[in-house]
């Protein structure tokens, strides 16, 4: 899985402003990552593969690519032979998703979040997760777009929300945009375990779209 270190290196190989930093500490404290999004779909199959190479190479800093490449194509194999047999088993598409997600394969994260899509085109923690996977792909236009197709679905949804101030702010350099959603996230969710946190986070938002 994304390490601290590596989002705070792709929070400054994006940012170079106060607010960067501020936004990489505050997605830390609250337990996710400015890359690593707050997932809609997460399994414990998709934990056990994320966790697994950690385990294995602890003596040194994490895993190598091919480490986990092993890791994830092990996990998937088994579920990859039931798809040949039953390819519209949506259960099993998301659980190859979230592996390959976990692993960070996002290419071929996306293709199984798509078949999954295609079956339950209105199911909100695919839809955020199939975002979420466009985002580690650079496009954040399209995960904006499939956030608010998993908002459409369930308005309100907390973890979307956050995930969409995110890619606001960060992808499209609109920290307006990210104070809107961040907002209606507090609305709609009164009880938010992070309220005040996020409160300082919007406020911090506000600070940098007055420049």
């Amino acid at each position: 899985m994304t390490t601290n270190n590596e989002v705070l290196r792709r929070t400054q190989d994006r940012w170079t402003s106060p607010q960067a930093y501020a936004l990489a500490a505050f997605c830390l404290v609250l337990g996710v990552a400015l890359g690593y999004l707050f997932r809609g779909s997460a399994s414990p199959t998709a934990a056990a593969a994320a966790s697994a190479p950690a385990e294995a190479s602890s003596a040194q800093s994490g895993p190598t690519v091919q480490q986990q490449k092993e890791v994830v194509d092990k996990a998937v194999a088994p579920l990859l032979a039931s798809l040949q047999s039953n390819p519209d088993d949506f259960d099993t598409l998301v659980k190859v998703a979230n592996i390959y997600y976990d692993g960070q394969q996002f290419p071929e994260a996306l293709k199984y979040y798509e078949r999954a899509v295609k079956l339950q085109p209105e199911n909100a923690d695919v839809l955020t997760d199939y975002g979420t996977s466009f985002w580690y792909m650079g496009d954040a236009d399209k995960a904006i777009a499939e956030f608010q197709a998993a908002l459409k679905s369930q308005p309100g949804r907390a973890s979307t929300l956050f995930n969409l101030g995110i890619v606001r702010w960060q992808g499209k350099n609109d920290p307006k945009g990210a104070v809107q959603a961040w907002e209606e996230l507090l609305r709609r969710n009164p009880n938010y375990p992070e309220k005040q946190k996020l409160q300082e986070f919007i406020d911090r938002a506000k600070q940098h779209a007055k420049g």
